[in-house]
């Protein structure tokens, strides 16, 4: 999804698509963008590899367009093993060097360390016998709340996503600030923020 200061820029409320369909204002008509939309954006997920790659690629997205990283995500999991954490935490400084050279990826020394702490993260996690599906679940928030009705209603932060990006930088994680946890919460349907009217929401009323 759009970051918060590409969402003010999109106050409307969902639009009608060719197809019929309306869907969040946000996702535009890039069959790319309008796919990742309809089939797993909000979408609750449990799956811990999955999880990985999504909050590795959440923090990947800092300062960029998702679009940008959603173009990328296929050769994201091709350099780096499929989001194998056991694999990606005995990755070498050389092996870091060459991913830097990449220019399928965002070439950012300090995202690209990240990825690598992330991992070693998770293998820590699981010698003391937690998953990060347990952690990043823990935090959804409780009840419902009013479904927003334009992009701009959508918060950047929550008190979850705040609580969140503190445990897991205690943890050891990399580049997962409140706001970029808000929107890996977002996107693996820890929290659904489909629009009003938009056939996702619909779907996915829980």
């Amino acid at each position: 999804m759009p970051s918060a200061s590409e969402r003010r820029r999109v106050p409307r409320a969902v639009t009608r698509h060719d197809d019929g369909r309306r869907r969040c204002a946000w996702c535009g008509v890039d069959p790319l963008y309008v796919a990742y939309h309809d089939a797993e954006w909000g979408v609750p997920s449990r799956d811990e590899r999955y999880l990985f790659e999504m909050l590795c690629l959440e923090g990947a997205q800092a300062g960029l367009s998702w679009s940008t990283v959603l173009r990328k995500r296929a050769h994201y999991r091709r350099v780096y093993d499929g989001f194998d954490a056991a694999r990606m935490a005995r990755y070498t400084p050389a092996r870091q060097a060459r991913l830097l050279a990449d220019p399928g990826i965002v070439r950012n020394r300090l995202k690209v360390e990240a990825f690598v702490a992330n991992a070693r993260a998770w293998l820590e996690l699981r010698e003391h016998g937690r998953s990060l599906t347990d952690v990043v679940w823990g935090f959804r928030p409780a009840g419902r709340r009013r479904r927003p009705r334009t992009p701009g209603e959508v918060p950047a932060e929550t008190a979850e996503s705040q609580a969140l990006s503190r445990e897991l930088k205690r943890l050891g994680f990399r580049f997962v600030g409140a706001t970029i946890c808000y929107a890996f919460m977002q996107a693996v349907g820890i929290v659904d923020d489909h629009q009003a009217g938009c056939f996702a929401a619909a779907r996915r009323t829980r």
